[in-house]
């Protein structure tokens, strides 16, 4: 019998009200033996078990229990807290924390007829500065008010969401153009010459999003309409946006969802949340280490 094991005997009637012999007769353990292990006095190794337990609970419970082994291993690295990827693992299987990503569907249909630009990035999905690769797509987000669709854009440099847009119909051009004009504001103009990548849906290959682009001196390139990995970052941020959010909510109204992605991007995705393709530094934070004068963050919705 183990240390574990008497605690959670123990636990049982504290936490649940079931007798000590109960518990011990349906896990097949002496209630002698049980007793035994009770009191024996706690270990060194116990106890730096239960503090590890509880930095790693506190690390998974900041992120609102969103954070896999990775992040809650980076964030308590961030917090002067040394610990090892199997340390980690072990203790959110002891303590029963999971976070696990969801799958979207897309929303986009491709026009056969539009002339759609070619793929400038190849998967290439890395950037040598800000504001030279951004990428976007469409989500829909459920109410009971009916959904709501967003249009995003975020920068493959810092994976910043630097801009988006919602609306009540079904995604258009103008929708797509909307995020495009608040990602421009966010950087404060000055984006001539951004790469934008998208899939070939018929609202980014329009003529009214063309001639918006041609305006804004932004160079439009798209993956395969459907195909995720064409556009995976964009995919990556629904994900986590749905699983860390959307999934989490049950929105009345409209007006509250869009409240509630609005201050979760710009609160808590650009700001605080640990992003793996920059090595585990919130997007704001990345571009402030890494840009001689980043761009103030500004709400849009």
């Amino acid at each position: 019998m183990t240390a574990d094991m008497a605690g959670f005997i123990d636990a049982q009637r504290t936490d649940h009200g079931v007798a000590h012999a109960v518990a011990c007769r349906a896990l097949g353990v002496a209630p002698s033996t049980f007793y035994k292990h009770l009191n024996r006095p706690v270990t060194a190794q116990q106890l730096r078990r239960q503090a590890t337990d509880a930095e790693v609970k506190r690390a998974f419970d900041k992120s609102q229990g969103t954070y896999g082994s990775p992040r809650v291993r980076a964030q308590l690295r961030r917090d002067g807290i040394a610990v090892s990827k199997t340390t980690v693992e072990a203790s959110m299987a002891r303590q029963g924390l999971c976070a696990r990503p969801k799958k979207k569907k897309g929303l986009t249909s491709q026009n056969p007829g539009a002339a759609a630009p070619s793929d400038l990035l190849g998967r290439d999905f890395s950037a040598t500065e800000i504001n030279q690769k951004w990428c976007g797509d469409f989500k829909e987000v459920k109410t009971a008010e009916g959904p709501v669709f967003l249009a995003t854009v975020e920068d493959l440099w810092s994976r910043r969401m630097v801009g988006f847009a919602t609306s009540n119909d079904y995604p258009t051009a103008e929708l797509a153009k909307a995020a495009i004009n608040t990602a421009v504001a966010t950087r404060g103009g000055g984006i001539a010459g951004v790469i934008f990548h998208s899939d070939k849906g018929s609202q980014y290959t329009s003529e009214a999003f063309a001639a918006a682009c041609r305006r804004l001196g932004i160079a439009r390139s798209t993956g395969r309409t459907g195909n995720a990995l064409d556009n995976a970052p964009a995919e990556s941020f629904f994900s986590t946006l749905t699983h860390e959010l959307i999934d989490r909510r049950a929105w009345t109204t409209r007006a509250q969802a869009r409240q509630e992605i609005t201050l979760w991007v710009h609160s808590w995705y650009n700001q605080h949340r640990l992003h793996s393709a920059i090595g585990m530094v919130p997007p704001i934070e990345y571009e402030q280490a890494t840009t001689p004068n980043p761009q103030k963050q500004t709400l849009h919705d």
